[in-house]
């Protein structure tokens, strides 16, 4: 058997080939042209394993280790680095530390999702970023009307049908040059508002109404979108051990440092799945925003009970987390979400 390691940059990938001895049988630098590694692996034994940093043009590059017959093996750049723990650092180095793991049986590797998945990915995660745009562009409009104190009141959403009205009527009373910026403020956000549309457009005719979906929105907070984005980031929830392990790689689990009688709960991690993240947290907002019908949940509760003692956001943080595991409980038992059975036992004392 061989082993193959591909050192990826934007233009050109750097590649070792050895042997099971760990003896070096080629090595070469490729430039990227498609079909390029497809050719190269071609000449190599047919179901080699081919070690790939995760770096943000994969794609293509584990479609060609594909198309050639290989098994192509992502790799987390972040641990293989740690493990490797070289003084130096050159191309060279790094695929022979790739291919020392893969001897080894120790490499880092991650999951990866069919090429159908990957594609759909785009939709999801490129509404999220409008979606951010958007809230740029609301901030900066608020921004806007309060350097002149012209911020409107009376309306619930400012930037709804109503809302639209009093805007435009203070619009009126601000200098020209900033009534300028504004209006063109409003015409992008119009336009993000339209791309977005077409993106929820294009995501529910592709997007097939699954069992897991369906069990999805039955989280607290979580709706149609927030379920899809969930369900495409995912992908087999079997890869996951337990409960904890999946709400640590979706972001909702804080970092920590004990020592002695001593423990610190620090920030979230940063080696995460931001989309998932971001998923949970939007939910566990959604639950903070909506306590008058949540009140008697458990995810209510739990945030009443974490912001009297912690604040917002770290109660919001434990209502995230709370959902990422439930959310793996409801798709490895395929059962709607529910209530934890000592909450329900708190609700029918107090009832």
């Amino acid at each position: 058997m061989e082993y193959i390691a591909f050192d990826c940059h934007k233009r050109y990938t750097f590649v070792s080939v050895e042997d099971a001895q760990g003896r070096v049988l080629n090595e070469t630098r490729i430039e990227h042209e498609r079909g390029a590694l497809a050719g190269f692996l071609a000449e190599r034994a047919g179901g080699s394993p081919v070690a790939v940093e995760t770096v943000g043009n994969w794609y293509w590059i584990v479609d060609e280790v594909e198309q050639a017959g290989m098994v192509p093996k992502l790799v987390d750049a972040r641990k293989a680095k740690l493990m490797m723990a070289g003084a130096s650092k050159t191309d060279r180095l790094d695929c022979h530390g790739l291919n020392r793991l893969q001897r080894s049986g120790t490499l880092p590797a991650v999951w990866i999702p069919s090429a159908p998945l990957r594609d759909f990915r785009d939709l999801p995660r490129t509404r999220m970023m409008f979606t951010q745009h958007m809230t740029r562009l609301k901030n900066r409009i608020h921004a806007e009307f309060a350097k002149y104190g012209t911020a409107a009141d009376g309306a619930s959403d400012l930037f709804g049908k109503r809302g639209r009205l009093l805007l435009d009527e203070r619009l009126k009373s601000v200098p020209p040059h900033t009534r300028f910026s504004i209006e063109r403020l409003f015409e992008q956000l119009d336009l993000v508002g339209q791309q977005i549309q077409l993106f929820e457009r294009r995501i529910k005719e592709t997007l097939s109404e699954t069992v897991e979906w369906k069990l999805l929105q039955t989280l607290p907070g979580v709706g149609t979108i927030l379920a899809t984005v969930i369900l495409a980031e995912v992908g087999e929830i079997k890869r996951f051990p337990c409960a904890a392990q999946y709400a640590s790689y979706a972001g909702t689990t804080p970092r920590v440092s004990s020592s002695g009688d001593k423990t610190h709960y620090g920030r979230l991690r940063l080696d995460i799945n931001h989309y998932l993240k971001w998923a949970y947290m939007e939910a566990a907002n959604s639950v903070s925003r909506n306590q008058r019908s949540l009140c008697y949940r458990h995810v209510g509760r739990l945030y009443q009970r974490v912001r009297y003692r912690r604040g917002h956001q770290k109660a919001v943080g434990a209502v995230a987390r709370h959902l990422a595991e439930a959310t793996y409980w409801v798709l490895t038992k395929g059962e709607p979400y529910s209530d934890p059975e000592n909450s329900k036992k708190v609700l029918s004392t107090e009832g």
